[in-house]
């Protein structure tokens, strides 16, 4: 583990330690997750990516994505297009296939250098969202403080989006950890607050489960478009504007979401032993 080298990279901002575990054995704990990720300490990041080998043969790699906490969640749309990237450079082919433990995801290259992925099918039935009773996904009977009447959505993992006049006046920071660990959220939630743009499109700001604010949610994002159309606010194609940029997003006929962006390479290392003690 002496030395094990590092990509960092990010989506928008929301960055990422990317480790390629192909061909050599790499584990994890919580707690080393936690030392590699602090930003003081440690590398930095809102989620470490570890990139493995294939579990299907139709994909190209697997990707394990583990929170600053150190816990493992099911998806990360902005790391789903960091590492579709990394791949495709590797291949020099313009497409390729991430796997992750909520399924086969596809990437393809974009104009501008961009990243498309298609982050396969929102899912909004209550029991796989899921919430602890069953009640109308799209209204949601949850408030706290100015954030009421949420719309939930699983998109690999569990959203929740609160419509409000102006996202920039809402104390995400001290709503957002309340809200993730509503006891209607079995599984914890990420919390979205989004408002309609004069241009049609939406601003987004997202509490990430076990991260805190992050500058870009991909995820979040693919909520906020799935639970815009079903309220009637947006149309099934448009832009996103998160703190670090703007996401191009589509939820298609079929039910799946898609959703464009840019990535970036920071820079590259070796992690410090001290880091995987």
């Amino acid at each position: 583990m002496r030395g094990a080298p590092f990509v960092k990279m990010h989506g928008l901002g929301n960055d990422f330690v990317v480790l390629d575990a192909r061909t050599r054995a790499l584990d994890l704990t919580d707690a080393q997750v936690r030392a590699i990720a602090d930003r003081r300490t440690g590398v930095g990041c809102d989620q470490l990516i570890v990139v493995r080998p294939a579990r299907d043969a139709g994909a190209d790699a697997f990707m394990e994505i583990r929170n600053a906490d150190g816990g493992e969640v099911e998806a990360c749309g902005n790391a789903t297009r960091c590492v579709a990237g990394m791949l495709m450079g590797e291949s020099g082919r313009d497409a390729a296939i991430v796997q992750t433990v909520a399924g086969l995801l596809g990437g393809s290259a974009a104009a501008g250098g961009r990243v498309t992925v298609d982050m396969g099918v929102a899912r909004t039935g209550w029991a796989e969202i899921p919430l602890r009773e069953a009640c109308d996904t799209l209204h949601v009977p949850l408030s706290l403080g100015p954030l009421g009447d949420p719309v939930a959505t699983n998109i690999g993992n569990p959203h929740a989006t609160f419509f409000v006049a102006n996202v920039d006046e809402i104390d995400l920071a001290t709503l957002g950890p309340q809200l993730e660990h509503h006891p209607i959220f079995p599984q914890r939630a990420n919390i979205g607050v989004a408002h309609v743009t004069p241009e049609g499109g939406l601003r987004l700001r997202v509490w990430e489960r076990g991260v805190g604010i992050t500058q870009a949610c991909g995820t979040g994002a693919c909520a906020a478009m799935v639970a815009a159309v079903r309220r009637g606010l947006t149309g099934r194609r448009a832009t996103i504007v998160l703190d670090g940029g703007p996401l191009e997003m589509e939820w298609r006929a079929d039910g799946h979401v898609m959703m464009t962006g840019a990535i970036a390479t920071s820079f590259s290392g070796f992690l410090d032993a001290s880091l995987l003690g």
